[in-house]
């Protein structure tokens, strides 16, 4: 059963896929084609969904020039249940890598900047839901 919702509300029945390990972005290339990356996620205790990413990644330059974006998630323990959250992206800097820490706390304590190289910054970036839609 699809349930589209017209607001941008998550819905109770599929809260609990927040706190799923993964989720999918889909940003929009410069070429007009869709750049689709795993990551981790965090759904704050604010209700704000924010992910830490590098600037050199080609997902942020997407997201710097069309801030549109989705968030899939699915259900690890039944796929064929989902979230779909279409979004504007909001880019700020994480300076200090506050966030980037909190997010990794979600993870077991690991160290999300562990890949990042020398003189490269992290941005928080924030997705604010302009459509839900549901499965399962």
């Amino acid at each position: 059963m699809v349930d589209v919702l017209k607001s941008t509300n998550i819905p109770e029945s599929h809260k609990d896929l927040l706190t799923a390990p993964v989720a999918v972005l889909a940003t929009n290339g410069t070429a007009g084609f869709p750049q689709v990356s795993a990551l981790w996620f965090l759904y704050d205790e604010d209700g704000a969904l924010r992910l830490s990413l590098n600037t050199t990644r080609q997902k942020v330059k997407n997201m710097q020039d069309r801030p549109n974006v989705t968030l899939f998630i699915l259900d690890p323990a039944s796929p064929y249940r989902t979230i779909e959250i279409r979004a504007t992206a909001e880019i700020e800097p994480d300076t200090n890598g506050a966030f980037a820490t909190r997010l990794g706390q979600k993870y077991g304590g690991a160290d999300v900047r562990a890949n990042d190289k020398p003189g490269e910054t992290r941005v928080v970036v924030t997705l604010h839901p302009v459509k839900v839609n549901t499965w399962g």
